[in-house]
C-alpha cells in the first residue's frame, strides 16, 4: 500500500493479548454501498505484531491500540519500543469493562487517563480516534485535546443491524456490528467540520471515502489528512492513485500549492 501511493500504513487495532473475535458471519457488503461488520477486534496480540515489524525501516507505521483500561495501553506501548512507529492511533471505541453498554470513548475520565499515560511514554504523535457512542463525541474530542492528543481520527463505524427476512434472525452472529463506507460519509463529513470548527487540533478524516471527490471534501471540512479502508475490499491499491493524483489536479485547478491551503476552507462559506 505505501508503494502505491499511501502516506502511511495504519494497523488493525491491537490489543494486549491476542483477540479471537467473533464467530462467522462477521462481515457483509450493504446494499447501495458500504460494509456491516462485527469482527470482534481480532489480531494477534501487540507483542506478537511489534514482532512482526520490528525490522522496517521505510513504511510510516500508526499503530492502532484498542484497550478497556489505562495499563492496557501501558503494557502495549511498551512491546513497540524498538520498533520504527510513526504514531499511535488510540481506538477509544473498545467495550467499556465497567460500565456495560458504554465504550471507552464514553467515559471521558478513562479518556484522559489513557492519553496522558500514551503520551507520558512516547515521543511520536498520538492520535485519539473518536467514534459516535452514547454520549456526545465533541466532550470525547474535547478531554482527548487537553490530556495532550496530538491528534484527531474521526469517525469509526457506526453501530448498526441487519436482519435476514427469510431466517428472522439478525445476520452477523454479534446481533449489532459497524457500519463502515459510503452510507456514513456525510456523517463523518459532518464530525470533522464541527471538530474543527470548535477544536485547533489536527485531523485526520475517515469514513466512506472511496473517490478523490470525497477526500477533498473531507480536507475542505477541516481534516488535514484521510484514512480510507472499506474501498480497498472493492478496488485494493489502485484506488490509490486514483485519489492521489484526483486531488493533485484539483489542486491545480483552483490555484492551491498545498493541502494546508485547502483545510477547512468549506467554513469560510
Amino acid at each position: 500500500m505505501y508503494r502505491a501511493g499511501a502516506g502511511a500504513v495504519v494497523t488493525k487495532s491491537l490489543s494486549k493479548e491476542p483477540w479471537d473475535g467473533y464467530a462467522n458471519p462477521t462481515i457483509f457488503s450493504v446494499k447501495g454501498g458500504g460494509w456491516l461488520n462485527a469482527v470482534g477486534l481480532s489480531n494477534p496480540g501487540a507483542p506478537n505484531f511489534a514482532k512482526m515489524i520490528t525490522a522496517n525501516k521505510d513504511v510510516p507505521i500508526i499503530v492502532s491500540l484498542v484497550g478497556s483500561v489505562e495499563d492496557d495501553f501501558d503494557f502495549m506501548v511498551k512491546q513497540f519500543e524498538s520498533c520504527k512507529v510513526s504514531a499511535y492511533e488510540l481506538n477509544l471505541s473498545c467495550p467499556h469493562v465497567a460500565k456495560v453498554g458504554l465504550e471507552v470513548g464514553d467515559d471521558v475520565e478513562l479518556v484522559k487517563k489513557i492519553v496522558k499515560k500514551v503520551k507520558s511514554l512516547t515521543d511520536v504523535p498520538v492520535i485519539a480516534k473518536v467514534g459516535l457512542g452514547t454520549t456526545n463525541y465533541l466532550d470525547t474530542v474535547s478531554v482527548a485535546c487537553e490530556a495532550g492528543a496530538d491528534g484527531i481520527t474521526a469517525i469509526n463505524t457506526i453501530r448498526a443491524m441487519a436482519i435476514d427476512v427469510e431466517t428472522r434472525k439478525p445476520i452477523l452472529s454479534n446481533k449489532i456490528g459497524g457500519l463502515s463506507g459510503t452510507p456514513i460519509k456525510p456523517i463523518a463529513v459532518r464530525c470533522v467540520y464541527e471538530i474543527s470548527s470548535k477544536f485547533d487540533v489536527p485531523i485526520i478524516g475517515c469514513g466512506g471515502i472511496s473517490t478523490w471527490q470525497d477526500a477533498v471534501e473531507f480536507i475542505l471540512a477541516g481534516a488535514c489528512a484521510v484514512q480510507f479502508g472499506s474501498v480497498l475490499g472493492e478496488h485494493w491499491i489502485e484506488v490509490f492513485d486514483e485519489i492521489n493524483s484526483g486531488i493533485q489536479n484539483y489542486m491545480e485547478q483552483k490555484g492551491y500549492s498545498s493541502i494546508g491551503e485547502m483545510v477547512g476552507q468549506a467554513k469560510g462559506s
